[in-house]
């Protein structure tokens, strides 16, 4: 949201309300602005404004960010007919513009980063900015030496045109490994392990770029994120 802006919208955008109740609502008295009753829909607001609705005082908040450790059978989507989101983990207001930078699957577990700003989500999800997702992962058969070269330089992921880009890729134990790669196509780590003959049987993120994920947080907890893992992302 820009200010300065105009009441409306404000009200629209903080209540979640549509604009034709809003509206109504400002007819109605419903608003003040610095304790004054405002009718006017297109009266300027900004952030230095205390605005009410009915009483309630709605503020806007800027930017904010958080981490959260995503448990199994969470969807990061803001909606979802058939399954729960990470959103219904978020006990935040005025959530309806925030996004996941960077989903993971409804059977992947870990990091998970959401926020209301597209520029610095965009720092992560745009392949051109080489941002490394990291993850650990259980495997079906024993990791070879050769899967593990072959990641490394590169694998065809069917439907592909291209091979996938240099991944890291380090061996924990015979059936499991660290991988990090900076690209993000569709169930891009199961396909990668198919691609060099082994199934995924677990898939959990770590990290995203130098933010690691809290080892405090439990499954389903969330947290901000410090300034300084605010500014990783921009500075990476």
């Amino acid at each position: 949201m820009k200010f300065p802006c105009r009441l409306d919208k404000f009200l629209s955008h903080l209540a979640q309300l549509p604009r034709t109740k809003v509206k109504a609502g400002i007819k109605k008295r419903y608003v003040t602005v610095n304790g004054k009753i405002v009718t006017k829909f297109d009266h300027s607001i900004t952030l230095d404004d205390l605005v009410t609705w009915q009483g309630e005082r709605l503020q806007y908040l800027g930017k904010r960010y958080f981490m959260l450790n995503k448990p199994v059978g969470y969807v990061c989507a803001n909606s979802d007919e058939m399954h729960t989101t990470v959103f219904e983990l978020l006990n935040e207001p005025n959530l309806k513009d925030f996004h996941v930078a960077g989903r993971l699957d409804i059977d992947t577990t870990g990091l998970v980063l959401i926020t209301n700003d597209g520029d610095w989500s965009h720092q992560i999800t745009s392949p051109k900015k080489q941002k490394f997702k990291t993850y650990l992962i259980e495997t079906q058969a024993p990791i070879t030496e050769e899967a593990l070269q072959q990641l490394r330089d590169g694998v065809q992921l069917h439907n592909e045109k291209q091979p996938t880009q240099p991944a890291i890729a380090e061996q924990l134990a015979s059936y499991s490994l660290r991988l990090s790669i900076c690209e993000g196509k569709y169930h891009q780590v199961k396909r990668m392990l198919a691609a060099v003959g082994n199934k995924v049987i677990e898939l959990h993120r770590e990290k995203i770029a130098d933010i690691t994920l809290d080892n405090t947080l439990k499954s389903g907890e969330y947290r901000p994120l410090t300034e300084h893992e605010i500014n990783i992302i921009n500075a990476s």
